[in-house]
């Protein structure tokens, strides 16, 4: 069975500039913005250590794979 993922929608009012630089950087890693943005936060998250510790154990065995 899959793993089920639920996601929450929210509007980001984001600087002309700033967007540019994500999109770019979102296209150089072959992602939709959308993804960038999320693997952005998500990496921010768990350098913080201020993700729900399921999600970091899951984070962290990616990582070891």
């Amino acid at each position: 069975m899959a793993k089920e993922s639920k996601t929450k929608s929210f509007v980001l009012r984001v600087d002309s500039d700033t967007m540019d630089a994500i999109e770019a950087w979102a296209a150089d890693e072959f992602r939709s913005t959308n993804g960038q943005l999320q693997w952005i936060i998500n990496e921010a998250l768990r350098k913080a250590h201020r993700l729900p510790s399921k999600k970091r154990e899951d984070t962290d065995n990616d990582q070891e794979e």
